[in-house]
């Protein structure tokens, strides 16, 4: 019996973003990046007409639905864009991060992409790697686009991926 609470793991329901997962996403996107978007600008994204995200809400906690990850994502005119992307650092290589990108992917196309482009700094092996399994291919680099807490800055690869 002990064993098995030793190998617990959380499960993920991938849902649709609501404005109540905007703190929960805005503190995670703290965490994950070098500048935090607030939990009202993401409100405001939300609004917009074309932006639709989802939430990993995790499915078996005792008490709450604790945030896992979330992706947010804008179509507009037959394209398609990542906003942003973040799950929680201990929850990395679980799939959460594919799962969501799927999510978006499946969401962007009936809305009536044709393609999902985004931006990945260079050094992020990990989530280039995913792009690429994803099918995202690398179109264009930006140097020094992102600049991290130290002040170093670093290239955007800008990825696209065909849907139709």
């Amino acid at each position: 019996m002990f064993d098995d609470y030793l190998t617990w793991k959380p499960f993920f329901d991938i849902v649709p973003m609501q404005d109540s997962d905007c703190r929960p996403a805005s503190e995670l996107h703290g965490q994950r990046f070098s500048r935090q978007w607030s939990e009202e600008e993401m409100l405001a994204l939300l609004a917009q007409d074309g932006v639709f995200g989802f939430s990993a809400l995790q499915s078996n906690a005792f008490f709450s639905r604790p945030l896992g990850g979330f992706v947010l994502s804008r179509e507009v005119a037959g394209e398609a864009e990542i906003l942003t992307i973040a799950v929680g650092e201990k929850l990395g290589r679980t799939g959460l991060g594919w799962r969501l990108m799927q999510a978006a992917l499946r969401e962007a196309e009936v809305r009536g992409a044709e393609t999902m482009f985004l931006e990945v700094a260079e050094n992020n092996v990990a989530a280039v790697g995913l792009y690429q399994r994803l099918g995202f291919l690398q179109v264009a680099r930006r140097p020094a686009y992102y600049t991290g807490t130290d002040g170093t800055r670093t290239a955007a690869l800008v990825m696209r991926r065909d849907l139709r």
